[in-house]
């Protein structure tokens, strides 16, 4: 396949006749292959060449609500697990010591987030803590190749998954030390693998399901370091994963399961080159939403497995598979170059992943929802296919996701920007930041970006360079989003004459000078969305948001959030329970409501109530978030809650009702942690 794709337009004319004659400003599909080599890490022949590189670890730094969020982690649950799981106990650990307790994923889990917290925050003590445990990994390799708890030659077969985590980690921590002992280590680890008899190798559930993450890593070690025996050893991986390329079904519906490994059939298709392989990976991610996702947020209705017939939205899903879901979506969107990723991975970050966690990060949910009503300690099964208390707001419970978390929202943050093979940046996730990287010649330059989005239409980048350089060339690219219609930019506050439609890339290429600026706006509208396999519910959108009805929420204090946790959780002995207190969410207003069915109202008319940005710079939560919206709608006193206390699946739309109408206030999903998302329609009459 071609790298550089159909260019929408060229030799474009600025508003201001002459202003930026030397200018190079176009509207393009995708970056193009320069000359000479890139500044960053890519694809080497003869896989196929990378449209967007990763930044390393750190080059990027977080601002604003994003900003804050980090900090809330870091203060949090992800940041302070070290006191609380017994999974990261020190005393008896099976990663830190031959013959220990505890040796499976929870601690690579956690360590995969907690090494990438620690050196964006530039923590010293975090840093430590986490070198302590990556010291110990290295140590354990064996002779033959092998690391970590277990003997990958006894009898009983050993799960590899967890080595998958450890791999993925050390390419964050090689990126930011240069530390060549992860060179090393994972090369001799690929040896291992190389030797491993195909019928011992991804033999159990869980690694045969996420060889994919394994060969994601085997690939970047060929980018590294040229060895062409990765290659085999990549073909040997793939051939031994689960079949990820069925037509019409997949190896299982583990939710957490789906939102990694979909993937792996295009992490494939960069060494096979088969355009069936890239296309199997879209056939996936499509198959799972066309069965269980007919429901807003971006995520589909599995729990933690998907059961047939269960597709309402009171259906939800996991913490760990929402951020394996951004994930993915950042890791294919750098193979494949396609905005159509990078546009879902803010769906997903917007609509599900802020309501999962309390606001202050302390706690967070193994189940999230669309339409959540309640999230109690009850056992809601078999409305939720899980059996036990899966909805409260536990720091005790819920182990995977309990460790798996800490990789979400540094993972987005370090894809805010990403670099192009023609040696410029690229805008690829939008939030304030500031990000400092190689480009052109490799001088070093640093640019700004001001902005509130999504909660902002307009999105600044102000370009700083070293001292003493008076002009750096390289090209800058913005990302024009999916959902915007009419968008336009300006430099230095000339308007560009560009027509820059979505899913394409405003290309701005010229000698930058100190202080040069490029705005973009991306104007928003309503817009809603009819869930026709669900009973004819509907959604309603502005921009990259979805909007919840606000529910009354009261936070009811747990006594003990270790008695309400499931069975398999386990904390320390001297874990603090005072400082880390469990929730139940429940309601203290109606939530039994359907809408007038937008089809029928003129959404042009639509007002989006502004509210002034939150002075503790977070906006998802019910009393802060800046935007709201009026609709109509009526009670159905018919649709309650079931048997188990959760709320019963939607009602078929029109749905009947005597009730009056009412005006309703509207929020976006993100900060709604008891919401309705997916509607049902009344009659305005």
């Amino acid at each position: 396949m071609k790298l550089i794709q159909t260019i929408a337009s060229v030799a474009l004319v600025f508003s201001a006749v002459g202003a930026f004659a030397a200018d190079d400003v176009r509207v393009v599909e995708r970056p193009e292959n320069g000359d000479a080599a890139p500044h960053y890490l890519a694809n080497r022949a003869p896989l196929e060449p990378s449209p967007f590189l990763k930044l390393p670890l750190g080059a990027v730094k977080a601002e604003g609500w994003l900003g804050e969020a980090l900090k809330r982690q870091n203060e949090g649950l992800a940041g302070k697990l070290g006191t609380i799981s017994k999974w990261l106990e020190k005393g008896d650990n099976a990663w830190l010591m031959n013959g220990g307790q505890y040796g499976w994923e929870e601690l690579p889990y956690w360590l995969r987030g907690y090494v990438d917290m620690a050196y964006l925050a530039g923590d010293k003590e975090m840093i430590a803590e986490a070198q302590t445990w990556i010291e110990a990994i290295l140590k354990s390799q064996r002779a033959d190749g092998y690391f970590g708890p277990g003997d990958p030659n006894a009898e009983k077969p050993i799960d590899i998954w967890p080595n998958m985590l450890v791999l993925f980690l050390m390419q964050s921590y090689y990126e930011n030390t240069g530390d060549e002992r992860v060179i090393s280590f994972m090369s001799k680890y690929f040896d291992w693998i190389a030797m491993r008899p195909d019928e011992r190798l991804l033999e159990t559930y869980w690694e045969n399901s996420r060889g994919g993450d394994m060969l994601h890593s085997c690939l970047w070690l060929y980018n590294v370091t040229g060895d062409k025996k990765l290659l085999a050893v990549a073909e040997k991986i793939h051939e031994n994963t689960a079949n990820w390329r069925q037509v019409s079904g997949l190896p299982n519906w583990h939710n957490v399961n789906i939102a990694q490994c979909f993937r792996e059939p295009a992490t494939f298709w960069q060494l096979s080159k088969d355009e069936a392989d890239k296309a199997a990976t879209y056939n996936n991610f499509w198959l799972i939403r066309a069965i269980y996702g007919q429901v807003p947020g971006g995520m589909w209705g599995g729990d933690e497995v998907s059961r047939q017939g269960y597709i309402d939205p009171r259906q939800g899903i996991e913490t760990c598979a929402i951020f394996e879901q951004l994930t993915s979506n950042m890791l294919l969107f750098r193979a494949t170059g396609d905005t159509f990723w990078a546009d879902h991975a803010e769906e997903v970050a917007f609509n599900c992943a802020p309501a999962a966690l309390m606001p202050d990060f302390k706690a967070l949910r193994y189940i999230t929802c669309p339409n959540q009503p309640i999230s109690d300690a009850k056992n809601h099964n078999p409305a939720i296919c899980n059996a036990g208390p899966f909805m409260s707001m536990n720091p005790f419970s819920s182990r995977c996701c309990q460790h798996n978390h800490a990789h979400g929202w540094p993972y987005y943050v370090e894809h805010l920007w990403t670099a192009t093979p023609d040696r410029g940046l690229a805008a690829t996730l939008y939030s304030a930041s500031q990000v400092s990287a190689k480009v052109g010649d490799g001088t070093t330059v640093t640019i700004k970006e001001t902005t509130n989005y999504p909660f902002d239409d307009t999105v600044k980048l102000t370009v700083s360079l070293p001292q003493g350089v008076e002009s750096v060339k390289f090209p800058l690219y913005v990302r024009v989003p999916k959902w915007t219609v009419g968008a336009s930019a300006t430099l230095n506050g000339e308007k560009l004459a560009v027509d820059a439609a979505p899913q394409k890339w405003i290309r701005v290429e010229r000698e930058w000078k100190d202080g040069d600026t490029v705005a973009a706006t991306f104007p928003a509208k309503f817009s809603y969305r009819k869930w026709r396999q669900n009973k004819d519910s509907v959604s309603v959108d502005y921009g990259p948001l979805t909007f919840s009805l606000k529910i009354d929420e009261e936070y009811r204090q747990e006594r003990d959030g270790r008695q309400t946790a499931i069975g398999d959780s386990g904390w320390q002995d001297g874990a603090d329970v005072d400082a880390w207190p469990s929730f139940e969410i429940l309601p203290k207003s109606a939530w039994n409501y359907g809408l007038i069915d937008p089809a029928t109202l003129d959404l042009s008319k639509l007002e989006l109530v502004r509210k002034p940005w939150p002075e503790n710079n977070f906006p998802w939560t019910t009393d802060a978030v800046p935007y709201s919206i009026k609709l109509k709608g009526r009670k159905i006193p018919s649709w309650g809650y079931e048997p188990t206390g959760f709320c019963e699946t939607l009602p078929f739309s029109p749905a009947p009702t005597a009730e009056p109408v009412e005006e309703l206030e509207l929020i976006p999903m993100g900060a709604a942690r008891l919401r309705i998302s997916a509607f049902p329609t009344v009659e305005e009459k």
